[in-house]
């Protein structure tokens, strides 16, 4: 069961991928990043391919390295480090957006169930 919330925790990680990549699309960033200053618009396009990036090797190391995350101390402590991302990422989307509206809600349970699916491996 541990390797199957695992497994799917990769899954959810590579759908992120997916979702980030498709950003400058998404929220017409050519558009919109134009309107900020040229260091503004560097940092947000920087920290969202670097989101990528992490969201990849979470991805990998989902799917590759599950007997680490199961059996050893650092494993255990790399789990819960990404389970508290989610959950940090939950609670900023209260802060920041909001609960008005129904994305909004829809994103908060979305990053709630990341922090579960790193979780509940640790804990059960």
């Amino acid at each position: 069961m541990k390797s199957i919330l695992l497994s799917i925790g990769g899954i959810y990680s590579f759908g992120f991928v997916i979702f980030h990549c498709l950003f400058w699309k998404i929220f017409q960033w050519h558009q919109d990043l134009r309107r900020l200053t040229h260091i503004n618009r560097s940092i947000m396009q920087i920290l969202n391919l670097r989101l990528i990036y992490i969201f990849i090797i979470i991805g990998v190391i989902s799917f590759y390295f599950q007997d680490d995350l199961l059996n050893t101390t650092f494993g255990h402590f790399i789990i819960i480090a990404i389970s508290l991302f989610w959950i940090g990422r939950a609670i900023e989307q209260v802060i920041f957006f909001g609960l008005r509206t129904i994305i909004s809600f829809l994103f908060f349970i979305i990053f709630i169930i990341g922090g579960a699916l790193y979780a509940l491996p640790f804990i059960v």
